[in-house]
């Protein structure tokens, strides 16, 4: 059972370009007291990210414009935000989306759809303790 202040001080970012999974993971998210940013896309996301400089990002692999292999790419190679956890959400389960995921930086491989188990186990294992309590 997940209380609404686990993760009161977590903010985290979904970049999705599915309004039905943004809203389904800021949703999850929030319950569990996280603060979420949300952006339909990487060029959306990429100033967002500056300004509100989240603990943890899910980003969409298939998207207009920015996938986000590139999207994770560009936020792996900022030295600012090298550090942040970078999780890719994708309904491609393959090997070698996995590998790219990997080459570009991204920390995590979550298939959609993912459960509301593995969405906060996510945040758990990526968000330094410090900031969680």
């Amino acid at each position: 059972m997940t209380n609404t202040t686990e993760f009161q001080n977590v903010k985290v970012m979904v970049i999705d370009d599915s309004k039905t999974i943004r809203r389904t993971a800021e949703r999850l998210l929030q319950k569990a007291g996280c603060d979420v940013i949300t952006a339909i896309d990487g060029f959306a996301a990429l100033s967002m990210i500056t300004d509100h400089k989240p603990d943890l990002i899910f980003v969409d692999v298939m998207m207009p414009r920015l996938d986000g292999y590139q999207t994770c790419a560009l936020i792996k190679h900022n030295h600012i935000f090298k550090t942040t956890p970078v999780i890719m959400l994708t309904s491609k389960d393959g090997l070698f989306d996995r590998a790219r995921g990997r080459i570009v930086g991204s920390d995590q491989y979550l298939t959609k759809p993912f459960t509301k188990d593995e969405l906060l186990d996510a945040v758990r294992h990526h968000v330094p303790q410090a900031v969680i309590q």
